[in-house]
């Protein structure tokens, strides 16, 4: 028994040692297959981080060789120190060195000299802080001006509006399906000059003793530099007690520059059936014209008609406005234009004019007889083009500047701009700018922009600047009396910087048809001075108005032969001659610039035979069939006639906003 019992115990204790032998093994398995998979997993990490880092290594040193070679990319900045004597300070290759001379504009007196030296001071600082990289302080919300705040929505008060000088601004614009409803009334009509309201006069108007009640309700474009009329994209103006006509009357119209477009009357009488719609609605619609009539006589006899079954009755509607009666007007943008509504019914509708965009509606005015109540706009835009320059700068390398040649090139195209113009160069660059002639660097074009009011804009124009390196910077504040400062830094860059055989000046919303005036500017022999564009012949200056242009500014009566400013041509010696005037402190300066160049060209005619030609094809107003420039297109336009000219022979005009 004793002898069984230990046997037990000795089976027990084998089998003990077994499970632990068992425990031991399968723990020595599993850590050595944990080290397997750890060491196999970390060689191929080992290596593949080596080889990443290597390869990034390797990047790394060809970005840098690349920022030393090449003048194009973002951060490249070209010294001009060994141009400069030892001590001057640094500048940049994009910036116009017209006033190297400190003292090129204090030997001349004049309204002019005055604001340009005041001007050339002021931008003077501005660029040394943009050098210094005092840009880098900006705030957030100084960025977030400049992309601007674009409420969906904008309301006034009567009162609100008052205090803000009768203008309603709409940060953004307008974009397809917005609409702006005002509530007012017109005043009593009172005569002109006498004391009972407001006498308010259009511009132009005759003298006073006519009972008048009448007022303007305009959309009007961002004032991208100061001294500049802002374009009047649409001018609504009903006039209670009529004009010239006796009757009742409302004008639309458009102005830009003083240039009044072709206005739309609408007199009471409905649209023919055979003239053109707008968005499937007439221009202008019927009221009735004898106010005598009475007004719920003539609505009882309309409901009486209907009651009795007559399925055609027309509705003899009054004049939408009346003295002292309140109204609701509502201004709504459609595909193809836009469409007045009073008191719920349609009065007007009005196509959108070539150069005139919706985004540049960012203004509403009312003024004359009429009292506002409140002013509500809806439906706005999210965001502006000119405002958003990183949602409509592509920094791509297809839009970066081809290189300079050292040889001369046979054309510079000097275009002026505005800081805040991004989405114009922007489609420049896209288009006309894209030409074979340009890429091999034949033809060289560059944007001519001034500094602009606001901090920010500057800070994304340096960098555009510096990426694209196809804009000059003419360093004083942007003024518009003083565009002809550019249009001596295009003469400048031609002749010092690339030595070009012709010089063409144009503007950031004109289109350029390359080919078809080169072929006429090579028909010139190169021994001849010429000066080639759309020339205007005995103009006279305005001596009155909001655009008069006084004596002293101008003391003679009439205005040389000069080409419209949008678009044109000189030779290069007129623009030696341009330079040299500059320099020598004797270029008189005038605030049109177009007018100064034509001026210009008429002094060197007198030492040397000039050949004047003539075109219309260089369009001051839209476009034309056959076109050599066409002025005034959007961004989307200019999209649209690179695109036709591509795809056609013949150079067709794009009639879309």
């Amino acid at each position: 028994m004793k002898r069984g019992g230990g046997g037990g115990r000795g089976g027990k204790f084998e089998t003990v040692v077994s499970l632990s032998r068992q425990r031991t093994i399968q723990v020595l398995v599993f850590v050595s297959l944990l080290y397997l998979l750890i060491f196999i997993f970390e060689i191929p990490f080992f290596f593949y981080t080596k080889t990443t880092t290597n390869r990034s290594t390797n990047e790394l040193a060809t970005r840098s060789n690349k920022l030393d070679d090449s003048p194009s990319l973002l951060s490249q900045r070209v010294s001009l120190t060994s141009l400069q004597p030892e001590g001057e300070r640094q500048t940049y290759a994009f910036v116009s060195r017209i006033f190297d001379d400190e003292a090129v504009l204090d030997h001349s007196d004049g309204p002019i000299h005055e604001t340009a030296r005041h001007a050339r001071q002021e931008g003077k600082k501005v660029w040394e802080e943009l050098e210094s990289g005092i840009e880098q302080g900006i705030s957030t919300e100084d960025t977030e001006n400049l992309i601007g705040s674009c409420p969906q929505s904008v309301s006034l008060t009567g009162a609100e509006f008052e205090a803000r000088g009768k203008v309603v601004e709409i940060p953004c614009g307008l974009t397809l399906g917005s609409h702006v409803t005002v509530v007012g009334k017109p005043r009593k009509a009172h005569v002109t000059g006498s004391s009972n309201g407001e006498a308010w006069y259009e511009e132009g108007a005759g003298g006073g003793g006519r009972v008048v009640s009448h007022f303007v309700m305009e959309l009007q474009g961002l004032r991208t530099v100061d001294g500049e009329e802002p374009p009047r994209i649409l001018h609504f103006n009903p006039r209670l007690k009529g004009d010239w006509s006796g009757k009742p009357v409302i004008e639309l119209n458009t102005c830009y520059r003083m240039q009044w477009g072709t206005s739309l009357r609408c007199d009471g009488w409905k649209s023919r059936a055979d003239e053109e719609t707008v968005d499937g609605l007439v221009k202008c619609e019927k009221w009735r014209k004898d106010d005598s009539t009475d007004e719920e006589q003539s609505k009882a006899a309309w409901w009486m008609k209907r009651m009795a079954g007559r399925k055609s009755v027309t509705a003899d509607w009054p004049f939408p406005f009346a003295e002292d009666s309140l109204f609701v007007l509502t201004l709504s943008a459609g595909f193809e234009g836009y469409h007045v509504n009073v008191d719920g019914r349609h009065v007007a509708s009005f196509p959108y004019r070539t150069g005139f965009a919706l985004e540049d509606a960012t203004g509403l005015t009312l003024m004359g007889d009429v009292d506002v109540q409140s002013i509500v706009a809806a439906s706005l835009p999210s965001s502006h083009p000119s405002f958003s320059p990183e949602q409509y700068l592509e920094m791509s390398p297809t839009w970066i500047s081809p290189t300079l040649h050292d040889s001369n090139v046979e054309m510079l195209i000097g275009i002026l701009s505005a800081g805040n113009h991004f989405a114009e160069r922007m489609a420049a660059r896209k288009t006309w700018m894209q030409h074979s002639l340009i890429k091999s660097s034949q033809l060289v074009a560059r944007f001519f922009v001034a500094l602009h009011k606001r901090k920010e804009v500057n800070v994304q124009l340096k960098k555009e600047a510096e990426y694209f390196g196809d804009i000059i910077i003419v360093p004083y504040m942007d003024n518009y009396e003083l565009v002809v400062l550019k249009t001596v830094a295009i003469c400048e860059y031609g002749v010092h910087k690339v030595s070009a055989k012709h010089i063409m000046k144009g503007d950031d919303d004109t289109f350029i048809n390359l080919d078809a005036f080169l072929d006429k500017a090579r028909q010139v022999p190169d021994y001849i001075s010429f000066y080639f564009g759309n020339m205007n012949y005995h103009h006279k200056p305005l001596r009155h108005g909001k655009w008069a242009v006084t004596y002293e500014e101008w003391p003679e009566e009439d205005y040389p032969p000069y080409a419209n400013g949008p678009g044109y041509i000189l030779s290069s010696d007129i623009a030696e001659y341009i330079v040299s005037e500059f320099e020598m402190h004797r270029l008189r300066l005038f605030k049109m610039e177009d007018v100064s160049m034509g001026m210009w060209v008429g002094q060197f005619n007198s030492t040397k035979p000039v050949r004047y030609l003539h075109s219309l094809k260089f369009c001051q107003y839209g476009c034309i069939e056959g076109y050599f420039t066409a002025h005034y297109q959007s961004p989307r336009q200019m999209l649209c006639l690179w695109e036709k000219l591509e795809n056609q022979t013949w150079p067709q005009c794009c009639n879309m906003r």
